[in-house]
């Protein structure tokens, strides 16, 4: 059997592995509801969910319930209010969240009143009555009878909390990820589409299978046809960022490890095409747009034979971009240092993964699902750039894990998570192997979480000795 010793974030470079108790155990789901979620900032929704004034929603993670309000209009600190969802009177939640439930949400929310016994919450949390406040002898006072607050800060769109009221700032915690992604205005975007479903696996077994593109040859076989799939990862602190690598020199470029690079094939004006038509119309009509495919689907007429990939590209993004400006969207200025730092898709931790582009965003979540480790809320949107008032209304759907709900890639994901998950489980099995090169954010991501709940630490596979001559 390979020795192991501990992990020093050097070795992630290495060979790894971890234990499976993060997937399996009810009693590591139990701490993570102490040590994880209670401290960490995580996504709740996005601001244009709650656009005015009264409008709220819950945000459900484990056993914890929180409020979200708009208590203001635009998005100067305060504007948006956060609770814990209990009264501090017995404790009962102000807003019923029954288990299945992605989230409840209204509008015109000027008061919470708790069903037991009719104590009253103001928006910002303030009690504004007790049912005979004198029979505490003057015991009560707004500290113990406030709803209990929870942080919250808001970038890129979307709304954080954090339970810790002495968490660190959160573009503190956001990181490189936060230079780098800040680039995209994700704040401009708005939802596509949005859907939820409740999966039978691991929260972590559901978000590590859009991690990285290393699966692609083994689970999305049709899309070999028109890309290769060779990719990188890394860890940026808390987070992590995986992107295309092209063996090939004349495709290195800044676009080349992002979903807009140029197609497999001779002519990379066909290729091109080729590729982000299949990658739209396969995964839901997300991670690209229909102005990026239809100016692809113009290279051919548009440039003689012979051009080289990079023009190719310089090329589509130019008439795009022109493309999109006359219908009222204007690309960001991003730098090319930037987009090749960005990559393809990032991991938030904890649960958030983003797949973005200049105007649009492929998003996953998965959250635990009541007190079974081997199940999950898993969620998926898309968010694109819109001309002013342009974008659909959308609500969050409750989709089952099928091609016709959900895309035809994203189905075939479904296919991998329930199995991994059972398949952990097996005696036979002695513990994950990921591609140190290819799938280093996932190791980052156990490095971290083991950080967090003091347990499952990574540990290098060291090499069996060579054999010597005798």
């Amino acid at each position: 059997m390979n020795k192991q010793v501990n992990i020093r974030v050097e070795d992630l470079e290495g060979a790894v592995t971890y234990p499976t108790d993060a997937f399996l155990s009810r009693e590591y789901l139990e701490a993570e509801k102490h040590l994880l979620w209670p401290r960490v900032w995580q996504m709740a929704e996005r601001v244009e969910d709650i656009p005015a004034v009264g409008d709220w929603f819950t945000y459900n993670v484990a056993d914890d319930s929180i409020i979200v309000i708009r208590v203001a209009e635009g998005t100067a600190p305060g504007a948006i209010k956060a609770f814990h969802n209990v009264c501090p009177h017995r404790g009962r939640q102000l807003v019923d969240t029954p288990p299945g439930v992605h989230s409840v949400r209204g509008h015109n929310r000027k008061s919470f009143v708790c069903g037991f016994h009719g104590w009253t919450f103001n928006a910002l949390g303030e009690n504004t009555y007790i049912l005979d406040p004198q029979d505490w002898g003057g015991a009560l006072n707004p500290e113990c009878t406030s709803l209990s607050p929870v942080k919250l800060d808001v970038w890129g769109g979307w709304i954080f909390i954090n339970m810790d009221l002495d968490a660190e700032p959160l573009l503190d915690f956001l990181g490189d990820a936060a230079r780098i992604l800040s680039h995209f205005e994700f704040e401009k975007m708005r939802y596509k589409w949005r859907k939820w479903t409740v999966y039978p696996c691991n929260w972590k077994t559901g978000l590590e299978a859009f991690m990285e593109p290393y699966h692609v040859a083994g689970t999305h076989t049709q899309l070999l046809a028109y890309g290769d799939y060779y990719a990188y990862s890394k860890a940026y602190g808390m987070h992590g960022v995986s992107g295309f690598d092209q063996r090939d020199p004349q495709f290195k470029m800044s676009e080349s490890s992002t979903v807009t690079r140029a197609g497999k094939g001779e002519d990379p004006r066909l290729s091109t095409y080729q590729l982000i038509r299949e990658n739209y119309e396969t995964l839901n009509y997300a991670a690209s747009t229909e102005t990026l495919v239809n100016a692809a689907s113009r290279l051919v007429a548009e440039l003689p034979e012979g051009t080289p990939a990079g023009d190719v590209i310089a090329h589509w993004m130019k008439s795009a971009k022109a493309d999109d400006a006359a219908r009222g969207v204007i690309w960001p200025e991003i730098p090319p240092e930037i987009l090749a730092e960005a990559g393809l898709a990032w991991h938030v931790f904890p649960n958030m993964s983003v797949l973005q582009g200049v105007t649009f965003a492929l998003c996953y979540r998965s959250r635990p699902f009541g007190d079974d480790p081997n199940q999950c809320i898993f969620e998926s949107y898309a968010i694109e750039r819109y001309p002013e008032g342009g974008e659909p209304r959308t609500e969050w759907e409750e989709s089952e894990p099928t091609a016709e709900n959900w895309g035809s890639v994203l189905a075939q994901d479904f296919s991998n998570m329930a199995w991994v998950q059972r398949g952990m489980k097996s005696h036979g099995f002695r513990g994950p192997l990921p591609n140190p090169h290819q799938e280093r954010k996932v190791t980052n991501f156990h490095r971290n979480l083991a950080d967090i709940m003091g347990r499952g630490t990574p540990s290098v596979i060291a090499r069996k000795p060579e054999t010597q001559p005798a």
